[in-house]
């Protein structure tokens, strides 16, 4: 259900769109293979006896290495393999939902990051070695990973996950804290740097916030023309009118009258 509800955070464009099964299935397929692995190993180790924990990582020993690929899929008992089994299976989904184009790159470089950091930090004894193993690790790394590609990146979509991820996993940071001396806080916080160094490696990659675009207006060369071919002859039309209404520059005007003379008028007769 969880993984739905973040799924309808990211925005209602991706809510309002049918969501086709083909799409949840390339999301979903791969965690559930990994759980599925996971499973298998812990079943048969806890039917038979078969000391799985051995192939965890043992810090600073050659044999340790090994872990490095391997402790993710080994868990201890009934409550390690369940309480992680969920929130592997949400946070690994996300990524793949959210992040597709970096999600595998994104996954292995978390997986192997955080496994030789764990290897070269983590407890270890000569008296009593230390093995540490369980998805824990990818866990915190897939949580921080989450939160901080939202916020390096400042999409406001994306930040809505990280806000997800807070609301539902915030109260795991305090595994990275030494409190319990039987958990391997070590590999929660070298999987949460780990996290947390991939987010901001892969910040210009993968899903990016769009900047608005105002919409260009086309122009209208034909409507141009023809107002400045109106804006002319309205200038000539008061060009025209200015001329002939132009009054006279001459300081005074001299006015000719013509009359006749008397005596060149011919006498009027009487009837």
């Amino acid at each position: 259900m969880s993984v739905f509800m973040a799924w309808y955070v990211f925005g209602e464009t991706q809510v309002m769109r049918k969501f086709p099964l083909s799409e949840l299935l390339s999301v979903i397929k791969y965690p559930l293979l990994f759980l599925a692995i996971c499973w298998i190993v812990f079943l048969a180790d806890y039917n038979w006896d078969l000391n799985f924990y051995l192939f965890g990582v043992n810090p600073r020993t050659i044999s340790g290495l090994k872990g490095i690929l391997f402790s993710p899929f080994i868990h201890g008992d009934f409550g390690h393999i369940i309480n992680n089994s969920l929130p592997i299976f949400i946070l690994s989904s996300m990524i793949f939902y959210f992040y597709k184009p970096i999600a595998w790159y994104s996954i292995l470089w978390i997986y192997v990051i955080s496994g030789i950091w764990l290897w070269v930090g983590g407890r270890n004894s000569d008296l009593i070695p230390n093995y540490h193993f369980g998805a824990s690790t990818l866990i915190y790394g897939f949580a921080s990973f989450l939160f901080f590609s939202g916020v390096f990146r400042k999409h406001k979509q994306l930040m809505m996950v990280s806000a997800f991820v807070v609301f539902m996993y915030g109260s795991i940071t305090h595994g990275i804290f030494p409190f319990d001396t039987r958990v391997s806080w070590e590999g929660h916080l070298f999987g949460a740097i780990s996290g947390v160094l991939v987010a901001y490696n892969y910040r210009k990659d993968g899903p990016q916030p769009i900047a608005y675009q105002w919409p260009e207006e086309e122009i209208d060369l034909e409507a141009i023309a023809n107002q400045q071919l109106l804006e002319e002859q309205q200038a000539e039309e008061i060009l025209r009118q200015m001329q002939n209404n132009k009054p006279s520059l001459d300081p005074f005007q001299i006015v000719y009258h013509f009359k006749e003379s008397e005596e060149n008028k011919p006498p009027e007769t009487k009837e």
